[in-house]
């Protein structure tokens, strides 16, 4: 599980950094992508990437705003020619249904796979036996979501080295075993499976937060969790400014992490006001009061734990 950010600048493109977009790669988990926004030029920002469009499986839209969502119809569309035949199935607010089929049908774009568009609210937006997502508005000018994704607990780890030193050899028996079933062994033994298997394995838990200001939901969705995406459009001392454009400040945004009670905070969204030389000072803004901070570039890829912090 890694993310790979593909755009981490806010409002236009820069040289340095492209629009909001950043894969979650579930590679190990269910051999699948999860998109997080589609800034303009996305498609042309996994180029530069191991991120493959055939592997896209959910893309999860936060608002509307044209640099979270002018990528979508051409990757949508470039999907279908890299091979991808399985469905893909994207969420997001009111209006992006219109939006993705308009685009599509006036540009006489035919897809070879099975698009799903779902227009969400509040709460659980995708559950399965291994995740679950959550979204909560946050507070933009615009209708805009925040996703809670929680990974599910993991079963633990299989005690082979007893299972041998009792004579039970590998076969189909482990699975049944490691699945805490009881079972008779061929020459009469009982064995309860639960007694063989480590503790469960608490699943990772990561929040990825649209453009806001500061408000609850955002430290509703944060709370207690592994990794905050969090924008952090201005400086801290424009604080001023970023309410009055309905964002956030990299002070605000540490913040939000701290009283969360976050383990790691992702700062993004980051304005092309900003030289290069300047982000090392926006990063000891957030680390003054969230340490496990960091900021992103386009292309950083962050390795997730795959324990729970």
């Amino acid at each position: 599980m890694n993310f790979v950010f593909l755009g981490t600048g806010a409002g236009v493109p820069a040289k340095k950094r492209n629009v909001s977009s950043v894969a979650l790669q579930l590679l190990e988990e269910r051999k699948a992508v999860w998109l997080f926004d589609c800034g303009e030029a996305t498609q042309h920002q996994i180029l530069h990437t191991h991120v493959k469009p055939s592997k896209i499986e959910k893309i999860f839209i936060t608002h509307l705003h044209g640099d979270h969502i002018y990528g979508l119809p051409g990757l949508l569309s470039s999907r279908s020619f890299q091979g991808g035949i399985s469905d893909c199935t994207v969420y997001g607010p009111k209006g992006i249904k219109a939006y993705i089929e308009t685009s599509l049908q006036i540009s006489g774009t035919h897809l070879k796979y099975k698009l799903i568009i779902e227009e969400i609210e509040e709460g659980c937006i995708f559950e399965d036996d291994t995740f679950m997502v959550e979204a909560a508005r946050l507070d933009h000018g615009i209708e805009c979501f925040g996703f809670r994704v929680v990974e599910k607990d993991r079963p633990g780890e299989l005690m082979v080295d007893r299972l041998k030193t009792l004579g039970i050899k590998p076969g189909p028996i482990y699975k049944q075993i490691k699945n805490g079933e009881t079972v008779q062994l061929e020459d009469g033994r009982i064995v309860d499976g639960k007694e063989f298997v480590g503790e469960p394995k608490k699943g990772r838990v990561l929040t990825l937060l649209g453009d806001t200001r500061t408000c609850a939901n955002s430290k509703k969705l944060a709370e207690e969790c592994d990794y905050l995406l969090h924008e952090a459009t201005f400086s801290a001392d424009s604080g001023d400014m970023a309410y009055e454009y309905y964002h956030s400040t990299t002070a605000q945004a540490a913040r939000t992490a701290k009283e969360a009670g976050a383990g790691q905070l992702i700062l993004t969204h980051i304005s092309s006001r900003y030289l290069p030389e300047e982000i090392p000072l926006l990063l000891e803004e957030a680390r003054a009061i969230f340490p496990q901070t960091i900021i992103a570039e386009d292309f950083l890829q962050v390795e997730l734990n795959k324990e729970k912090q």
